[in-house]
């Protein structure tokens, strides 16, 4: 089942997507999805089975193209960032394994999750394989600095795998917890991925910060939206069935606040139906008649807005330039997924 997820004003009309990113970035994309396939190969078969699996099953790659406009903002020169980029994505690809098998996920992108076609230990070690191919092309890169920027970022992710664990089927989360959960398992790759370019590029710290600033709400955003699709959005948009959130009792933001704002009989609800593991046929639909008469759908949306509005602003001491347009641009194109 799924909504339609309006805001009030009228949204101008755009250019779809994210075109504006991806043309400027292209040539450089070829190159980094010709490197993710030569990395993805091994003697053991299985390895690049499991990997292309997952790498070939779509996905617009969104944060290794952010790595190389990071580089493009701060007029880096050379072909580090190809090989970051591409470190990046498979960071991003090994996070996706593993966390389906936390959460027992069915689907990814659309296609049946690679644990369910190879099993769990073969998605944990495949991810693992990935992790280290991403640390191999840091080290060739040469740049300490951006070596520090992902290692850091690979360390605080899995912090907030572990922190997420401590939020699973606990209606007691509060939203900081929740967000604090979200800055570093999602948010924290968007803004990593941001910074490597300048750092690469020697920009003072100031750009460092902004483009890092404008990643890590960038990041919050997205995943927020995603919150909110997760009850009123299309499995086209998702890559999974909608409702999955529900079903596999995560307490997102949008329940977070339905929870505070509900009464005694919604709570018992929420406990039921998500910590108890009772739900039953019809409940999606009374989950989504409860986050609506409490606008915690809307809240979140509204939320998202908030962090793309401070994603646009970090970008404020850059001079315009194409890559820069291309970039809030690319904030209009998270947010309004909801639309």
């Amino acid at each position: 089942m799924g909504v339609v997820l309006p805001l009030d004003e009228p949204r101008p009309e755009r250019s779809s997507g994210i075109e504006k990113l991806s043309g400027l970035v292209a040539a450089n994309m070829q190159r980094v999805n010709a490197l993710i396939l030569s990395r993805v190969g091994s003697d053991v078969e299985m390895i690049p089975e499991v990997a292309n699996h997952l790498i070939s099953s779509g996905g617009k790659r969104i944060r290794p193209m952010l790595t190389l406009a990071g580089g493009m903002l701060s007029d880096y020169e050379g072909d580090g960032d190809v090989k970051l980029a591409a470190a990046v994505e498979f960071m991003h690809t090994a996070t996706l394994l593993h966390d389906d098998v936390v959460d027992e996920s069915d689907m990814r992108r659309g296609k049946n999750a690679a644990r369910l076609v190879w099993g769990n230990a073969a998605s944990v070690l495949v991810g693992d394989f990935l992790l280290g191919q991403a640390f191999k092309m840091m080290v060739e890169v040469g740049s300490l600095e951006s070596l520090d920027i992902l290692a850091t970022a690979a360390a605080v992710i899995a912090e907030g795998e572990v922190l997420q664990l401590s939020t699973a089927k606990n209606t007691a989360t509060s939203e900081d917890d929740y967000l604090a959960v979200v800055r570093a398992k999602t948010a924290e790759l968007f803004a990593a991925a941001c910074e490597v370019g300048p750092a690469m590029a020697g920009r003072p710290k100031a750009e460092r910060a902004a483009c890092r600033s404008y990643g890590m709400n960038l990041g919050i955003a997205f995943q927020l939206i995603d919150d909110a699709l997760d009850y009123g959005g299309s499995e086209a948009k998702l890559g999974k069935k909608v409702g999955d959130d529900f079903r596999e009792g995560k307490i997102t933001l949008p329940i977070v606040l339905a929870f505070r704002r509900g009464d005694d009989e919604e709570r018992a609800f929420w406990t039921r139906a998500l910590v108890e593991g009772g739900a039953v046929d019809g409940d999606l639909e009374r989950a989504l008649q409860i986050l609506t008469h409490h606008e915690a759908l809307r809240d979140t949306l509204l939320r998202a807005r908030h962090y793309g509005s401070m994603a646009r602003d970090a970008l404020g001491l850059f001079p315009p330039s194409p890559i820069k347009a291309a970039l809030l641009e690319t904030v209009d194109f998270v947010v309004e997924r909801a639309h």
